[in-house]
């Protein structure tokens, strides 16, 4: 459990154990890739940092978020021992913006609830896209 004052943003490279040995695999969405291309950077070098080998890193795309619950299943079918999955929505006039993103978090918060690899929630969702660009990349 979080304390009041810590800022769970903060990364300690120091306080994560090391990876060595683990497969992971990452279903990154196409929609909005100039986002989501650089948080699967993010992702894969973080992994890497951890000890995780590259060859060991699996990554598969899918069209949009939505498209994120299918492919995280099927990769959760593999030889992973956990899937992260990646994408970008960005509000519009429309509540498609909401849709998209309550399906897709109730669908990844299922396959949390009901499968037995953990699906890690890589979904940002930003009023546009200058905050989705804003995201801080971990290095």
């Amino acid at each position: 459990m979080a304390t009041r004052n810590h800022n769970l943003s903060d990364y300690d490279i120091n306080s994560v154990p090391p990876a060595q040995g683990m497969k992971v695999g990452i279903v990154v969405s196409e929609w909005n890739d100039n986002v989501t291309g650089a948080l699967l950077h993010g992702a894969v070098t973080t992994l890497q940092k951890h000890g995780v080998a590259p060859d060991d890193i699996h990554v598969e795309t899918v069209p949009g978020s939505f498209e994120l619950i299918h492919g995280s299943q099927l990769m959760a079918k593999t030889d992973v021992d956990a899937v992260i999955a990646i994408g970008c929505v960005i509000r519009g006039d429309t509540p498609h913006f909401d849709y998209i993103c309550q399906g897709t978090t109730q669908g990844l918060a299922h396959l949390n609830a009901t499968g037995n690899k953990p699906i890690i929630y890589g979904l940002i969702t930003t009023n546009d896209m200058q905050q989705a660009l804003n995201v801080p990349l971990r290095q």
